[in-house]
């Protein structure tokens, strides 16, 4: 018999009985008389399966849809947490390795629980993904996180941060995933929901709360949308099955000043703050449907409506669009199963009245108005790295670069020990992958500049302008996905720049390994893109195909954001000798580059890597 810990599991008789209604939940639980294979109450657990919330219209075409469509109809996913603790047992007694689990759940169903199987790179261990709502972990919770890895050897067990300002442990073994999973619940942490066709992690501003041109909080929002979405209402334990059988993932962003630092322009749902012109009360203004895929990249769209900034708003309207989102979406073909195609389907202003329709059907007393003007005085977006006065008097906030997101176990618990020694033991991540100390002291930050953990070869107080706003997926070291490595190739590659040139102004470079831009090269300033190659071998004298790359130039973010979507260039090698000259041109040409004072000998041993 399993044990299961008291943070995962409530048993099934002591489960209240689930009763959702319109004013409770926003949607009654549908019937699912009309398909009597699928089960309404989940034994194992005591909740409802995912499934148990869809229309049978919805029911019908899933039974109909994708493969992944069809595996979950035949083994909820809101349950997959019970198999990791069943499997974990089983594999640690002998009775089974993970080389006999079914393939439909070590590669898919157990993504419900945060795992995604690394089986092309690392085979039988998984990145486990968490959820961190706003960003902002402690230091407990990195030293949790190290010790968590360490056992995995310094290549594959590695944390990593990534763009939704959020934590993926990597080299997770089964038999390990109950104890990290405990750990995660006991430090208010969760890793359920946090993959495949569930709502991903909440960003929100690395500065709430501790900036002076803040115009929302979003704390409390992120905090809000991610119980939603992962604590049941009913048990007070984390997996909500209400939404446990999305048709696709889904993005929400929320915005807490002019700077944009959620990036909410590629969000399914993005808020960003706004005053009401006529009342001055401050709310949000929705944009809808921004995403990135293999086959689309889209930017969101202005959807005309305009919430407060209160909790029940920013619920009641996530709950609604979500709802229509879960019940109506496609199931057949996923590449059309994202929001924008839901609201493209509709038309904008249509979409606006099921959303109205849906958040009126709660009877929660919130209302929706036209879309706000948004402010118009010039406005510059602010840096988040170095160090940066707090509207607390005698307090800083001090941004640190983590080149490219990756974190080995002693850097974690670094981070960690600076944290307690000067912010209180509070740390925030960023969308660019790097982490925020707040509230320093102001006479503690000389010392706090001077720490050995700060002066070392990686992580940085005070980078370039071009290595201090580099950005990259995972890349081939571990997804299966990608054509090229990127984490590795985008830090030396970002060093190296530095060496030969001198820009103006940060320049961001996002790296990723493959159309499905997990590294967001088209926000970027130069975006490279994993992609098909050719070069001419000297010896054969035939163009031989080798690791290339696409380049995106001209994204933007914040205020004026705008999508890069047409490459620049197309099958550049990856190879330093090809690469970087491309891209030195790029910077001189597009962004006023000038080349470094340097002898052309120690140019040379910079390029090679020898000086």
């Amino acid at each position: 018999m399993v044990s299961y810990s008291r943070a995962l599991i409530i048993a099934a008789a002591a489960v209240p009985a689930y009763a959702f209604t319109a004013s409770s939940m926003g949607r009654r639980a549908t019937s699912i008389s009309a398909a009597p294979a699928i089960q309404q109450v989940d034994t194992r657990t005591g909740k409802p399966t995912g499934t148990s919330f869809l229309p049978q219209d919805t029911i019908d075409r899933a039974a109909v849809g994708s493969p992944i469509e069809k595996a979950k109809l035949a083994k909820d996913g809101t349950s997959a947490f019970v198999d990791v603790y069943e499997y974990a047992a089983k594999f640690r007694s002998g009775e089974m390795t993970w080389e006999e689990v079914e393939a439909a759940d070590m590669n898919t169903r157990l993504k419900y629980v945060g795992m995604l199987h690394r089986d092309k790179r690392t085979p039988g261990q998984f990145m486990m993904r968490l959820k961190v709502p706003n960003g902002i972990v402690n230091a407990d919770q990195m030293r949790f996180y190290a010790d968590c890895v360490e056992k995995y050897g310094e290549e594959k067990g590695v944390v990593d941060i990534t763009t939704r300002q959020n934590i993926q442990l990597r080299g997770v073994k089964i038999e390990d995933a109950p104890d990290i999973i405990d750990g995660l619940h006991a430090r208010n942490q969760t890793s359920f929901q946090s993959a495949l066709d569930n709502v991903r992690n909440m960003v929100g501003s690395p500065l709430a709360g501790i900036d002076d041109q803040e115009m929302v909080d979003t704390r409390e929002f992120c905090n809000a949308l991610n119980d939603l979405v992962s604590l049941d209402p009913v048990t007070e334990t984390r997996g909500n099955p209400m939404w446990g059988n999305l048709p696709r993932k889904f993005n929400i962003a929320v915005s807490g000043s002019r700077d944009d630092y959620a990036h909410t322009h590629i969000n399914d749902i993005g808020l960003v703050p706004c005053k009401n012109a006529e009342t001055g009360v401050m709310g949000f203004n929705v944009v809808l449907g921004g995403y990135m895929s293999i086959k689309r990249v889209a930017e969101s769209i202005p959807a005309d409506m305009w919430i407060p900034a209160d909790r029940n708003s920013v619920v009641t309207l996530s709950e609604a669009i979500l709802r229509i989102f879960r019940d109506e979406s496609e199931r057949k073909d996923r590449q059309k199963a994202r929001l924008m195609w839901l609201v493209e389907k509709y038309g904008v202003a249509e979409f606006k009245q099921a959303v109205i329709k849906e958040i009126d059907s709660y009877n929660r007393g919130v209302t929706v108005s036209a879309a706000q003007p948004l402010p118009t005085e010039p406005f510059e977006r602010r840096e988040l790295l170095g160090v940066h006065k707090q509207p607390q008097e005698g307090k800083s906030r001090v941004g640190v670069l983590v080149p490219t997101g990756r974190l080995s176990v002693k850097e974690c618990r670094e981070i960690a020990d600076l944290a307690d020694a000067y912010s209180g033991g509070e740390i925030r991540l960023t969308v660019e992958q790097n982490f925020i100390l707040p509230n320093v002291d102001d006479d503690k930050v000389d010392a706090l500049l001077k720490e050995r953990a700060l002066n070392g070869a990686r992580l940085k107080v005070n980078p370039g302008f071009i290595d201090g706003n580099t950005v990259s997926c995972t890349g081939a070291q571990f997804c299966g996905l990608a054509l090229v490595e990127t984490k590795a190739h985008a830090e030396a590659v970002a060093k190296k720049l530095e060496d030969l040139v001198t820009v103006d102004r940060p320049i961001r470079i996002h790296w990723t390994g493959c159309p499905n831009s997990c590294g967001q090269v088209q926000v970027a300033d130069i975006g490279i893109m994993g992609g098909p190659a050719r070069k001419l071998d000297e010896e054969t004298g035939k163009m031989m195909a080798v690791p290339g790359c696409k380049i995106f130039v001209g994204g933007r973010i914040g205020e004026d954001a705008h999508l890069s979507l047409d490459p620049y260039k197309e099958g550049v090698p990856l190879e330093d000798e090809s690469l970087i000259p491309e891209l030195v041109e790029i910077l001189k040409n597009e962004f006023g580059a000038k080349d470094k004072t340097m002898r052309k000998r120690d140019k040379l041993k910079k390029l090679v890597g020898l000086a």
